[in-house]
């Protein structure tokens, strides 16, 4: 479905070039759930903006469903560290932006985002405000939105770095279950190698800046997860392995 063929990545300043991508290829199928990690300011949100049109490669292609989509805006849907609600619009008027944008009537809008308000544990907060929400309903209404949006490729960028550890566990569970339900494609960017091994089917890893594929590593661990695969000493040896190939990789 997505395929990045290596693309390249530098900004020129008046006294230097400084390099932030280098030969990036990488794949994610449709259906797939991918993970990207690597050290901070190694690139992993340039390379989402790539994905996303916002920024044109210095050198590579981007490609979706067999269509050349380099510096091409709307073609993803995207979940960012942060919710970014709109703190005027209501949390249903929040999670039916995508599908007021893709030009679904207000109306119909609502009533598909009402219907799915319960199934995230948000029912009865249709007409709050974000401010009364807590960060972690806050990132449901976020991912609401996104999971309705039209487009079928998802994009993760950080979205439980802003969480505390127990919500953040809390919503990788919710993500998986929401996930196995659904089978959206989706990448992920994340700096917890214990998060990518738990959520994704398979995992790049990056090298500091300028950031090149390390390795691509599968997950072998059965579907459903839950917090008890990150028990199983075959997960902890995976672990270690990626976290000694990140501790020897540094700058």
């Amino acid at each position: 479905m997505l395929e990045l063929k290596r693309v390249n990545m530098h900004y020129k300043t008046k006294e230097q070039c400084i390099g932030v991508l280098q030969d990036i290829s990488l794949q994610v199928e449709r259906g797939e759930f991918v993970a990207i990690i690597g050290p901070s300011g190694c690139g992993k949100s340039t390379l989402f903006k790539l994905i996303g049109g916002l920024l044109t490669p210095t050198a590579g292609e981007v490609w979706l469903d067999g269509e050349e989509i380099t510096g091409k805006t709307g073609h993803i849907s995207y979940v960012p560290q942060h919710s970014t609600l709109f703190p005027w619009r209501t949390v249903e008027s929040n999670a039916a932006l995508a599908l007021e944008i893709a030009g679904v009537p207000k109306k119909k809008a609502l009533a598909e985002v009402r219907s799915w308000l319960p199934r995230l544990g948000l029912g009865g907060y249709e007409l709050a405000y974000p401010d009364a929400l807590s960060g972690g309903m806050q990132q449901r209404v976020s991912f609401l939105r996104a999971l309705l949006s039209p487009q079928e490729l998802m994009c993760l960028d950080e979205p439980f770095g802003a969480l505390d550890a127990l919500t953040r566990s809390e919503m990788q569970q919710w993500l998986l279950d929401i996930w196995e339900e659904h089978r959206r494609t989706v990448l992920l960017v994340t700096h917890s190698i214990e998060e990518a091994l738990l959520m994704a089917d398979r995992v790049y890893v990056l090298s500091p800046r300028p950031a090149r594929v390390l390795a691509e590593v599968p997950v072998p661990f059965a579907r459903p997860r839950t917090a008890a695969t990150i028990a199983l000493p075959e997960f902890v040896a995976l672990r270690q392995e990626i976290h000694s190939m990140l501790a020897s990789n540094k700058e």
